[in-house]
Parts: structure tokens; sequence; C-alpha cells
């Protein structure tokens, strides 16, 4: 588990600092953009090991921003997590399509997140 990274898109600071502290306590290493376009060129940047993907972003959305993702060789292995306030019915199975592997609605419940975190990245062990 350790050196494991996660790229975090979310433009709430609040979201995205909860989500920051949860994933650094559970030893893995973050990254954070607040917009989709960012979104792209980090995750070509930096090629994390997971995506934690807001759906609400300025510019591009975060299905859209999942969609390039998915598309592109060098990123479409890299398992997204949507994470949204997005709870419509009909929006999970939208996320899905898109290419996220999950969805958690907003507010986040912290051990089901890590939980889905720990599966989509084979990690076994417990924090």
């Amino acid at each position: 588990m350790v050196g494991k990274k996660i790229l975090i898109v979310e433009d709430d600071p609040m979201s995205r600092k909860l989500a920051r502290d949860v994933l650094q306590a559970h030893g893995y290493e973050t990254e954070e953009v607040t917009n989709g376009e960012e979104a792209v060129a980090k995750a070509i940047e930096m090629r994390p090991d997971l995506i934690v993907m807001d759906i609400r972003l300025p510019g591009i959305d975060g299905l859209e921003v999942t969609r390039r993702l998915k598309s592109d060789a060098c990123t479409e292995r890299i398992p997204i997590i949507a994470v949204t306030a997005h709870a419509m019915p009909g929006d999970e199975e939208q996320t899905l399509e898109a290419g996220c592997e999950a969805y958690l609605p907003k507010p986040i419940r912290f051990m089901e997140f890590v939980s889905t975190v720990k599966s989509l990245l084979g990690d076994t062990q417990t924090a």
C-alpha cells in the first residue's frame, strides 16, 4: 500500500481536504486538482494508481474527464471513483457508463470510501 498515488479531482476545498486527510491517514500519497482540464493533464503526467473524481467541475465535467482518460492508452487502466453530490435516479448508471469503476454519493461515508479505494487498488492490508 505504501507509495500508492491517488489523484483527487475536486473543486470544493472542504471536500478536497476531507478526501486528502482520509487517504493520507491510510498511507496514500495524494495530489489534487480543481478542474477537468487540470485533471486530464495531471493524470497523464503523474499516472496515479487511482483517481477520486468529482462530477460537477468547472470547465469540463467529471464524466467527460473520465471518458477522455478511459480513451487514452496511457490512462485507460487507472480506476476512477466518482464521488459526487449527484444522487438522482440514473446518476450512478451514467457515471459507470462513462467509465468510473465505483460511485459514492456525498457526503462521503469514510469507511465505505476507504473500503472502495482499497478494493480498487487491491490493498488487503488494514490500516
